[in-house]
């Protein structure tokens, strides 16, 4: 008797159609921020607001197809967790930097 061999996808892991899924929307995102750019359609401000929109968009659909940020399993909710809480960190020392350097240089100028 021959033994099958059955692989099994394991939980959290994507399917290669969710893999190209993930690469197309993101290609579409990427060629929609250089055409806004390249094609001079909006004002500088409002380029400003649609790429950052844009990236964000492209943030989360790596977020979601790549490295499966969800909340469908618990593992999944653990790992959103963590992620934002890194998240949190990260900007709290930026944030407290950039403030601590703003008010040393405000603090040094010659009045």
């Amino acid at each position: 008797m021959a033994q099958a061999h059955t692989t099994q996808v394991e939980e959290g892991h994507s399917s290669p159609r969710g893999y190209v899924v993930g690469f197309v929307l993101s290609v579409i995102l990427t060629v929609a921020a250089f055409g806004l750019v390249i094609g001079g359609y909006l004002s500088p401000s409002a380029s400003l607001i649609a790429i950052t929109v844009l990236a964000i968009v492209q943030i989360l659909v790596h977020l979601v197809y790549f490295l499966h940020m969800g909340l469908a399993s618990s593992q999944q909710r653990w790992d959103s967790m963590s992620f934002a809480y890194s998240v949190l960190c990260i900007l709290i020392l930026v944030i407290g930097t950039v403030w601590v350097m703003h008010n040393v240089a405000m603090n040094m100028m010659a009045r």
